[in-house]
């Protein structure tokens, strides 16, 4: 099953120390033109796809595409809009807990579109925020390592292979850093929610010398060369492409249960142009918008209208309750309680300490 990002090269001005702008003119050749204005966390090379597909049917509209990290997302449309300016047209980020709070708090607003009645209902809330990708949390491995055996297909027999292995695998798993990843805290939490014995995980990979990291690359590199032999809970389109250039990388959609994270797009309350804005989130919603994510991004498709392996619907056929989607809700909201995040990390940081 494939769910690929294909990566491109561009070289992009910085504007922060975490942020980069890129300027898409209207194809139309009016300097004039209005211009869409996108906070996005999806780095800019791989959106470009979709940013060409979406001026190859409004030639008319420039695209101004900040490249930034989810939380300064966040904070970038709250603080602009409290201080009473003009902010992004469309948000697009994977920090589905900081987007849902933007929606429920009310720095977004509802965009009633062609698509919304037929969207997933998980994947729709209030017709405001809205769920644009489906991306499991996979195990990587290092397929040399494995030749004997296969890899780890439960979190059961992930605990049972670090045991067995014991001081032949010290120190070479990895996971995210919960404390400084926002995707492996989602991850975290949902393990917490869907797995009882989850912390007999966290204990087998603090025995086994874990190491932890706040990006998807600084694994997948070392699992990709062998210094690691496993990786838990990896973002599974980062590890698809990694895999594609790799041949050594393998994947596992874990088979007791696989969360799925979506990137959320909505359309900021204090949006300068609101319809232009709604006008790139129809696109991305639209058969067309999908079918590029699915085909060039090769980031999966939620659509119920797109069709083929890179898609929700196909890998819900075949994989049907295996895959746990995470809702698009005020749920997603619990662990931004400053209390119950400190609590989990609080246990998690005990738990790898015990060994």
């Amino acid at each position: 099953m494939r769910f690929l990002i294909s990566l491109a090269f561009l070289v992009l001005f910085s504007t922060s120390a975490h942020a980069a702008i890129a300027f898409f003119p209207a194809p139309s050749g009016n300097s004039a033109a209005p211009v869409l204005t996108v906070y996005s966390s999806l780095d800019e090379p791989l959106a470009r796809p979709m940013i060409i597909g979406f001026q190859k049917a409004n030639p008319d509209v420039a695209v101004r595409y900040e490249d930034m990290l989810t939380g300064e997302i966040y904070d970038r449309i709250v603080k602009e809009t409290d201080a009473g300016q003009k902010t992004a047209d469309f948000a697009f980020s994977s920090a589905m807990d900081l987007q849902v709070k933007l929606s429920n708090d009310g720095y977004a607003q509802r965009s009633e579109l062609p698509m919304s009645g037929r969207w997933p209902a998980w994947a729709n809330w209030r017709n405001t925020a809205y769920a644009l990708t489906f991306e499991p949390a996979v195990f990587v491995y290092h397929k040399p390592s494995f030749r004997n055996e296969r890899p780890p297909a439960t979190r059961a027999e992930f605990v049972d292979y670090l045991k067995r292995q014991g001081s032949a695998v010290f120190g070479r798993i990895g996971t995210y850093d919960i404390e400084r990843s926002g995707v492996g805290f989602l991850f975290m939490s949902r393990d917490q929610e869907q797995f009882g014995d989850i912390w007999t995980v966290i204990q087998a990979m603090g025995a086994a010398g874990v190491k932890l990291y706040s990006t998807s690359q600084a694994i997948l590199e070392r699992v990709s060369d062998g210094r690691f032999v496993l990786g838990y809970n990896i973002l599974g389109s980062y590890a698809a492409d990694w895999a594609s250039r790799h041949p050594d990388v393998g994947i596992v959609l874990p088979k007791d249960y696989t969360v799925v994270m979506s990137r959320i797009g909505l359309v900021p309350e204090a949006a300068a142009s609101p319809e232009l804005g709604r006008r790139y989130l129809e696109f991305f919603m639209s058969k067309e918008g999908q079918t590029i994510m699915a085909r060039e991004l090769q980031i999966p498709a939620v659509s119920p209208d797109v069709a083929g392996e890179n898609t929700a619907n196909t890998m819900q056929e075949m994989l049907g309750g295996q895959l746990k989607p995470v809702p698009v809700s005020p749920g997603l909201m619990v662990y931004l309680d400053q209390v119950k995040r400190a609590r989990l990390i609080a246990r998690w940081n005990e738990v790898l300490r015990l060994q």
